[in-house]
């Protein structure tokens, strides 16, 4: 698919031309952006870091992974001070991120989805706080929707129970009802500053350093749950910290939605990997991949029910992303299950 889908983040249209920069000789900061069909939405992106004053010097890598549409094109032709790396196949979010911060230069990487907009100084003043932390490992700014709302860009670690209230054997028990409510952070104040256990990975700035030396996205995560494991493995020993006060917008799941085949299923497959990790028992590992399995027939049944009934009321909207469910359940159990067992 190479159309760009506007239906939840229309493209503003008041967009200025790139009129070019040059490559600094010694960047503070490399901006790793993974790429997948978006061409409109990453214009968006490059135009807002090179347009907007930054403060700083910096460097953007950009990693293609086999877009069909326009995007690398676009960049060697609007953006020729931009390094773009271009893969064969699709190689999924961490691989591309790694691939561009290995060949970094700056300071600093800021790990950057390619569905953001980045207002002026937003790499310097993120620069600034970082260095005023000490042993610092992760900062990730305040994440907005197109209207401005926050999002919810600083999380708990997913537990068990947590996973398991998302599944319609357990959701209208409300059984782990609370447990949910404690991982998604109810009480997250987006315009406090603290320190984290979990960041969204849509904006992250990392130290270089950090990445040479054990920083690197687990590969093994083909699309959803790495920046839970990178925050898990990092928090460790070093603070993670969420900074308001650099605000990013953000329009959020604009790939995975034109590729819901790929990063639905993959995301099932994530957190059975990241509960692995994180040390869970195996007759709970167990509990939830066995769980996921029955639930997925039945999340295809309800989700196509609902996809009638918003049709017949005219939500077409609702209809779109009851439909997405329904693909993703389809293309999990058809393509995924192996894996997922085996994560």
């Amino acid at each position: 698919m190479t159309a760009l889908n506007t239906r939840f983040a229309p493209i503003p249209q008041h967009v200025i031309p790139f009129r070019g920069l040059s490559e600094p000789h010694s960047p503070e900061v490399s901006v790793c952006i993974p790429n997948w069909n978006c061409v409109d939405y990453l214009r968006l992106c490059l135009q807002s870091l090179f347009e907007n004053p930054q403060g700083i010097p910096f460097e953007v890598i950009v990693v293609d992974n086999a877009s069909t549409d326009d995007s690398c094109r676009m960049i060697r032709e609007e953006f020729p001070s931009v390094r773009l790396i271009q893969n064969e196949t699709n190689r999924g979010f961490s691989k591309a991120s790694n691939q561009a911060a290995e060949v970094a230069r700056g300071r600093y990487l800021f790990f950057l989805n390619n569905d953001t907009v980045v207002p002026a100084f937003a790499l310097a003043d993120l620069v600034e706080f970082a260095d005023s932390q000490p042993n610092v490992g992760l900062v990730g700014p305040r994440l907005n929707d197109p209207d401005g709302t926050p999002q919810i860009s600083v999380r708990r670690s997913p537990t068990l129970a947590a996973l398991l209230h998302k599944t319609i054997l357990f959701r209208w028990t409300r059984i782990f009802r609370r447990a949910n409510k404690t991982y998604r952070r109810d009480r997250f104040d987006p315009n406090q500053t603290h320190q984290a256990q979990v960041l969204m990975g849509a904006a992250l700035l990392m130290p270089r350093s950090l990445f040479r030396t054990g920083g690197r996205w687990d590969e093994e995560f083909r699309f959803g749950v790495e920046d839970v494991e990178l925050s898990h493995r990092v928090g460790r020993n070093r603070s993670l910290w969420y900074y308001p006060e650099v605000q990013i917008l953000h329009f959020g799941r604009v790939s995975s939605r034109q590729n819901v085949g790929f990063s639905s299923p993959n995301l099932l497959t994530g957190y059975a990997r990241y509960l692995r990790l994180a040390g869970l028992s195996g007759w709970k590992r167990f509990t939830y991949k066995l769980t996921l399995t029955i639930d997925a027939p039945l999340q295809m049944v309800g989700k196509s029910i609902q996809t009638l009934v918003r049709r017949s009321v005219g939500n077409r909207k609702g209809a779109y992303k009851s439909w997405l469910a329904v693909k993703g359940s389809w293309y999990f159990l058809r393509n995924e299950l192996k894996r997922f067992w085996q994560a």
